[in-house]
């Protein structure tokens, strides 16, 4: 993270996406309740998928394509990224036919339970295989300017959604990539994500609808 590129945000994105999935596998897992109810109504399940679409939108927007072009002459970086786009496509259809499975009625529990597994087993891949080839390959690869761009690109898909999404992304984040991120935000908004953006997330139970 402390490399050439300041990649302290992804990882911390990928390690909110990993404790949601968690969170997800555990109550599709538990018999004693119908996991269509919990998830549907849980507002922890919207908040991932928010944050999963945009991360996965600006990727494919401002950082592929990029890859794409400085990579041209270079066919097993480019298989590379084939399958990094490969491993996003297949992702949007599992939560979608997680989403049309609780709204069946006729959908028992295990169906809901069999996607919701699959979308663990291949998110988890997709942020490891990230993390382990695409990762080091854009850190060897972009320029600063381009990796900001990036950036710039991410935060305006967050837009209105930084209140909820930036205290959501540093739960449980350790103190140092907490500050390290927080020192980015202007000091006007740093205040209000310590007076409003995080009191206001913390008072969220986001996996248990019925609380």
């Amino acid at each position: 993270m402390s490399g050439r590129l300041d990649m302290t945000a992804m990882y911390a994105l990928h390690n909110a996406l990993r404790r949601e999935l968690e969170h997800i596998a555990k109550i599709t897992a538990n018999a004693g309740d119908d996991p269509r109810i919990v998830l549907a109504n849980a507002v922890g399940w919207g908040i991932f998928k928010k944050a999963l679409h945009i991360h996965h939108s600006a990727e494919d927007e401002a950082l592929w394509p990029a890859m794409r072009d400085a990579l041209a002459d270079r066919p097993g970086d480019l298989a590379l990224l084939d399958a990094m786009e490969a491993e996003h496509a297949a992702i949007d259809p599992l939560i979608e036919a997680i989403d049309a499975a609780l709204a069946d009625r006729d959908s028992g529990p295990e169906r809901v339970g069999e996607l919701s597994g699959v979308l663990v087993d291949a998110l988890s891949g997709h942020l490891r295989h990230e993390e382990g080839e695409a990762l080091p390959l854009i850190e060897a690869t972009l320029t600063l300017e381009q990796w900001q761009h990036f950036g710039v690109v991410s935060g305006k898909r967050i837009g209105p959604d930084a209140s909820l999404l930036t205290p959501w992304m540093l739960d449980d984040a350790d103190e140092p990539v907490a500050a390290r991120m927080l020192a980015l935000l202007p000091e006007p908004v740093r205040a209000a994500y310590r007076d409003q953006w995080q009191p206001a997330y913390a008072a969220l139970d986001r996996w248990n609808p019925g609380a």
